[in-house]
């Protein structure tokens, strides 16, 4: 389990996430190691960043669940950080997504900026059957991106959409095959790449340092919403019923 980072030419980086057995679910340990690297890669001379999944299954499926759970305010800055939810960045990141993208994993997708996803993909904020409040940024960028009405019925139903729904919603700019996922992402970056990195960087830090104060101005909120629903009796069951795979009895 691990991010891995493989640079394509001079100013492309490739960063796959990779926990196939777990759907590539990241552990505390993962997210503090992407956390880092958005750090490294924001000071380095690349162009235009790909971000994918390891695997055929899932892009991402959020937070290893079935691995430490703490949520202190420091355990939160290194989510928050590795989930891009409130850090301005200047690098573009274009998201191949090969697989399922739900919960911290579409947190993440929402700080991309070009998106792509198989037919077979998956997306949706599961969080509230399972008693978990979502965190990562979703609350507030997935009513920014995709509209108030489309947002609240993934967040409330916790239900998945398949993926040309989600390119319907503007969740995805589009669906490709499988086999030209990559080669599509690949194609992007240089295009990217070959624009004024001065342009292109002052438009991104523009936007992204836009969403950033929003974010940051509702964090003590997010915070303090999130303890209150980890202190509740429904989160012990709505865990436990996720990691015995049953449906969840809230009383």
């Amino acid at each position: 389990m691990q991010i891995h980072v493989q640079d394509h030419g001079e100013h492309i980086v490739i960063v796959t996430i990779d926990h196939q057995p777990r759907r590539n679910a990241m552990t505390r340990q993962m997210m503090a190691d992407l956390a880092r690297l958005w750090d490294t890669l924001e000071r380095s001379s690349c162009r235009c960043i790909i971000l994918t999944g390891a695997g055929e299954r899932a892009f991402c499926a959020g937070a290893d669940v079935s691995g430490d759970l703490s949520a202190d305010p420091e355990m939160a800055a290194i989510v928050n950080h590795a989930l891009l939810k409130h850090q301005p960045f200047s690098k573009p990141i274009i998201a191949a997504v090969n697989g399922d993208c739900v919960a911290g994993g579409l947190e993440l997708l929402l700080s991309t900026d070009i998106r792509a996803t198989v037919p077979q993909a998956r997306f949706g904020l599961p969080e509230v059957r399972w008693s978990i409040y979502p965190f990562g940024g979703a609350t507030l960028k997935l009513v920014q991106q995709i509209g108030y009405v489309h947002a609240m019925e993934l967040l409330l139903t916790a239900q998945l959409i398949d993926a040309a729904t989600a390119a319907q919603l503007g969740l995805v700019n589009r669906v490709v095959t499988p086999e030209a996922l990559m080669p599509w992402a690949l194609d992007v970056a240089m295009t990217i790449a070959a624009n004024s990195p001065t342009a292109v960087q002052a438009v991104k830090q523009q936007i992204s340092s836009t969403i950033a104060d929003h974010a940051r101005a509702r964090e003590a909120m997010e915070q303090a919403l999130g303890e209150q629903v980890r202190a509740s009796a429904h989160f012990t069951e709505g865990v436990q019923a996720f990691l015995a795979k049953r449906q969840p009895q809230y009383r």
